[in-house]
């Protein structure tokens, strides 16, 4: 492989991808552009370590300045444009930037309501970056009263965060239930309880219908006719690709760029990896954030440019920190039909299996990372276990 790698977005897909284009051609010319004027970090602790302690940004750098020696940083930079009959892409600045190789790594952003802007009052928050963790952590002073809107991941480990800083938390779910679309019933029990057992006024098939703004939040107006005094805000209803660039540029985008199992776009000159990303799995079209999605389809990519093309076939995995629980998930859950759950080897652990037609699909393990590993090994080898097999493998209390 020759010619210059032009990548797009500075986050995990990004620095995966050019240390494995590094340890394929160690004179490969890189450019790296990202809008955010920060080296590139790690997102997950933003809802977590970022607003509970003092997590600097050098805490949480994917690696440090030195590590990005010869590759050419163009940071707090916007590319406007992919002009693909040229091979180029335009910045804002008007500059253009010729490739031989462009990878997309563009990420997401956090999904706003559509009945307020975010940005016009004080105390109304979405945490998506570094400097969304900093105005946040900011506003949770002890005593406040804070309206999660959302029960996925996000919100939830804010809603951990908060309590963790002396923060009043109501937390708003428009679905029957919190992790409605990620988790089990049984797993989400287990997380609504611990929750409600730290004081979380946690309200399911509730959903936000106006708040009331005086300069900055005053009270929210919920579904169920109670209208709320809060002084704090977070928005925490998923996230939506940045695939403008590439649709803007006539790539194929479906809930994302859509890529191949090669990372490979509809213009076999661009690449895409990580948030932004959607492709075939298990015979349906997904789009995974994950840190493990990011790191893996950035690796495929350069594998790709480099000429030593490792087809990507995900075995996916997740995990969430609230309060003094971790839970982890290998594999996805969607489509089953039987659920085995397992006592871990600790009064507060377990592990849910599920399983389709008797073929094991995925686990979920809370504060049992045992279960959680011998789940990925046996995802990743096609095993089939069922209960039986479990309990030989995992005897309780052993």
């Amino acid at each position: 492989m020759s010619g210059r790698v032009v990548i797009v977005g500075a986050g995990q897909a990004a620095v995966s991808c050019i240390a494995a284009l590094r340890a394929g051609n160690p004179k490969c010319p890189i450019v790296l552009i990202g809008e955010e004027e920060h080296l590139p970090y790690r997102r997950p602790p933003l809802s977590k370590e970022c607003l509970i302690g003092d997590a600097s940004l050098e805490n949480i750098l994917l690696r440090p300045a030195g590590w990005f020696d010869g590759v050419d940083l163009r940071l707090g930079r916007r590319v406007e444009a992919v002009e693909l009959g040229e091979s180029r892409v335009m910045l804002g600045n008007g500059e253009r930037l010729s490739y031989d190789h462009l990878v997309l790594c563009t990420g997401a952003r956090a999904r706003t309501l559509d009945r307020h802007d975010e940005g016009a009052s004080a105390g109304v928050h979405v945490l998506r970056t570094r400097d969304d963790a900093a105005r946040l952590k900011a506003d949770l002073e002890p005593g406040r009263r804070l309206l999660v809107v959302g029960g996925g991941y996000v919100g939830l480990e804010v809603a951990a965060a908060a309590k963790a800083r002396g923060v009043e938390v109501i937390l708003v779910e428009t679905g029957a239930r919190i992790l409605g679309r990620v988790a089990s019933a049984f797993t989400a029990d287990r997380i609504r309880a611990i929750h409600v057992a730290r004081g979380v006024d946690l309200r399911e098939a509730t959903g936000l219908v106006a708040l009331r703004c005086d300069g900055r939040v005053t009270s929210a107006l919920l579904s169920d006719g109670c209208e709320i005094a809060v002084d704090i805000v977070v928005v925490g209803i998923g996230a939506q690709p940045n695939d403008e660039l590439a649709s803007g540029a006539g790539l194929a985008t479906e809930d994302g760029i859509a890529v191949d199992e090669l990372c490979r776009t509809s213009n076999r000159q661009v690449l895409a990896a990580g948030d932004c990303t959607s492709f075939s799995l298990a015979g349906r079209r997904v789009r995974l954030e994950s840190v493990q999605n990011a790191n893996d389809q950035g690796e495929t990519a350069a594998t790709t440019i480099l000429g030593q093309p490792r087809p990507y076939k995900p075995i996916p995995w997740f995990w969430s920190d609230q309060y003094d629980t971790k839970l982890q998930i290998a594999g996805l859950a969607e489509g089953h039909d039987e659920i085995v759950v397992r006592p871990g080897r600790r009064a507060n652990a377990t592990s849910i299996w599920y399983f389709k037609g008797g073929q094991l699909l995925a686990v979920d393990a809370i504060n049992d990372p045992a279960s959680y590993m011998l789940g990925r090994r046996m995802l990743a080898a096609a095993m089939n276990p069922h209960s039986p097999d479990l309990d030989r493998m995992l005897p309780a209390g052993g």
